[in-house]
């Protein structure tokens, strides 16, 4: 079982291609597990020449879990009242727990590329590690700016949805959620279904999803640090996303100096297989270009 160990957790993660090839590792969003990333997707990484590494983020999967249960109401008022705030761990352990995976896997630097939270942790890996990062792309995120990137009324229903904690009642939630943050078009119920159930399975944590959140609200404002950076970069959201508003992926691109923002009309915050080509065909491109930059 591949493993990375940081300084207070151990990481999960899973590899598919050539270990010669570039890497590129895949951070996922709040409460997701490497499971959720779409099989296309990373296997479209890989046939393009790149080594892709698709990790847990602590407290989901199999990686690390934490003690306790987050206030949240109380630490949002905390945080609105510009007091210090105590929480588990911040986004920049979480990039620690990245970096401990680049250095397990060999790389002297990788193509960061993180979907939702995943996204907002990928920021801070290459704002802590500039040094390890070949290009960074940041789907469906925001700059943590409280005045960007808010879920809409759909998206709160969906973020603070209470799971049962019954296997059944946990996939019917999970797919309930899955259907709220849906792009409009087919939705396959069973697929989604057996998918909540492989999650359920791996690792059940709801309060470990409320330890993430707690570290997203607890990090504060990105934008100062982003404007510093200088590795290739590439933003994706979808005008549709209910769950980070599309001003998070605006102002993720307008913050990185000569960022390429590409926004997917129709996109919720999800993976449709419609859109697929229309969210992979930038990031190969992009990954290829950033390779050519480093290799010139």
């Amino acid at each position: 079982m591949p493993t990375a160990h940081g300084h207070d957790a151990t990481t999960y993660f899973e590899t598919i291609g050539d270990p010669a090839d570039p890497a590129v590792l895949l951070l996922c969003g709040l409460g997701q597990q490497l499971v959720d990333w779409p099989p296309l997707f990373i296997h479209t990484l890989a046939i393009a020449g790149y080594y892709v590494v698709a990790l847990d983020n602590r407290d989901a999967g199999l990686s690390s879990h934490f003690p306790g249960k987050i206030n949240l109401n109380g630490l949002r008022a905390a945080i609105a009242a510009g007091g210090p705030v105590e929480v588990p761990y911040r986004l920049s352990d979480m990039a620690a727990d990245t970096k401990s995976v680049i250095d397990a896997i060999g790389a002297q630097s990788v193509h960061m590329l993180g979907s939702s939270m995943g996204g907002m942790i990928a920021q801070a890996v290459t704002i802590e590690y500039p040094e390890r990062v070949r290009s960074l792309t940041s789907i469906m995120a925001a700059t943590g700016a409280a005045d960007i990137g808010a879920p809409s009324a759909v998206g709160r229903q969906a973020l603070f949805r209470a799971p049962p904690m019954d296997k059944a009642g946990a996939v019917r939630s999970a797919v309930e959620t899955d259907r709220l943050l849906a792009t409009p078009g087919p939705f396959d119920p069973e697929a989604a279904a057996a998918l909540a159930a492989w999650r359920y399975e791996r690792a059940f944590d709801p309060a470990g999803t409320g330890r993430q959140l707690a570290a997203i609200w607890a990090s504060g404002d990105r934008t100062a640090d982003l404007r510093r950076l200088a590795v290739p970069t590439l933003v994706i959201h979808g005008d549709r996303d209910e769950l980070v508003d599309v001003t998070g992926g605006r102002a993720t691109a307008a913050a990185v100096p000569d960022a390429r923002y590409v926004e997917i009309p129709g996109l919720n915050h999800d993976y449709p297989a419609a859109l697929l080509p229309s969210i992979l065909r930038p990031i190969v491109t992009h990954l290829n270009r950033a390779e050519a930059l480093a290799a010139s």
